[in-house]
């Protein structure tokens, strides 16, 4: 028979000290905003790779080619925000998808606006120059879509906010 003299003690859990609201606030802000950016970081990749090879590659015409380009971008863009930015966001539903698809018109619109503008006034028509100007064009109307897609397509549901 052996007897145990020392007791143990089941360890104390460390209490968290509670968040003032606008800590949490900003830290999902923060999140939010490096999600999209993983996001958008990949759909730019995918923006200028195509871009890339139906311009310089297949010798398309350039506003075709960027418009061609941001679609696709765009597609696969909705899979990344649906599945992993936005995901603990409402059910996905019809409105959602034509929402999010018509302010991506948009914003391939603004987009395309401005590449148009710096690769027609500006002459930035190079390989190299070209491709500045769709960054350019990529940057400015990324803003516009943070805004739109947070604020209006992929919304928090009424009670979980």
């Amino acid at each position: 028979m052996t007897v145990q003299l020392s007791e143990r003690r089941a360890p104390v859990a460390a209490v968290p000290a509670p968040r003032s609201r606008p800590f949490v606030r900003t830290r999902r802000l923060a999140l939010e905003v490096a999600r999209f950016s993983v996001v958008g970081g990949s759909g730019v990749a995918v923006n200028i790779l195509f871009f890339n090879v139906l311009l310089h590659g297949l010798a398309w015409p350039p506003m075709v080619a960027t418009v061609v380009a941001s679609c696709v971008a765009m597609g696969t863009n909705y899979l990344g925000f649906r599945f992993f930015a936005y995901r603990d966001r409402a059910s996905r539903t019809t409105r959602q998808i034509v929402l999010f698809f018509a302010f991506s018109g948009l914003g391939v619109a603004m987009e395309s606006a401005l590449f148009y503008l710096g690769y027609r006034s500006f002459g930035m028509s190079g390989p190299l120059a070209s491709n500045a100007a769709k960054a350019l064009s990529i940057v400015l109307a990324s803003a516009f879509r943070f805004v739109v897609y947070r604020t209006w397509v992929f919304q928090h549901a009424k009670h979980g906010r």
